[in-house]
């Protein structure tokens, strides 16, 4: 049977940097072959809980300029030349270390997923404070929705 962790980043106290542990709570029944890996704070918290999975399915709070409550699903690169172009050219992230960076520094120590899938929402307010926007508060469902169908098509028999 397949490996595959579940991981909700962010912070609940810088409002809509909590939207990717809003998701990982509103999922709905565990599944026995699913490893739910958060909360986590940072993408480096990934290192040890992610390590050698079939898939990861990591949600987090994105800034892309999109409107706020968008639901992006983006599998990230298989490849650390395509990551490192991307690690130069994306926005800022508000975590220490990107996710691009954890995976390609996972590859090098040999213990990366097989597959990792980001499901993100983007959002509108990072700054102190409790509660999301409005309209990623109502997105946290559709993601849900939309992991769980990952989880469905990883796991068809479980």
């Amino acid at each position: 049977m397949a490996r595959v962790v579940v991981c909700g980043i962010g912070n609940e106290h810088r409002h809509d940097d909590g939207a990717g542990l809003a998701v990982a709570r509103a999922l709905a029944a565990p599944r026995p072959a699913v490893t739910d890996a958060g909360p986590l704070g940072e993408p480096l918290d990934l290192l040890g809980r992610w390590d050698d999975a079939d898939l990861a399915v990591v949600v987090d709070a994105i800034r892309s300029g999109a409107a706020p409550g968008t639901v992006r699903l983006e599998e990230l690169a298989r490849d650390n030349a395509l990551l490192d172009r991307r690690s130069r050219s994306a926005a800022p992230s508000t975590h220490g270390l990107g996710l691009d960076d954890v995976l390609c520094l996972a590859r090098t120590l040999g213990t990366a997923p097989a597959r990792v899938v980001l499901v993100g929402i983007e959002g509108d307010d990072f700054s102190p404070g409790t509660g999301l926007h409005p309209d990623v508060a109502a997105a946290v469902g559709r993601a849900a929705a939309l992991v769980a169908a990952l989880l469905d098509a990883a796991l068809p028999c479980a």
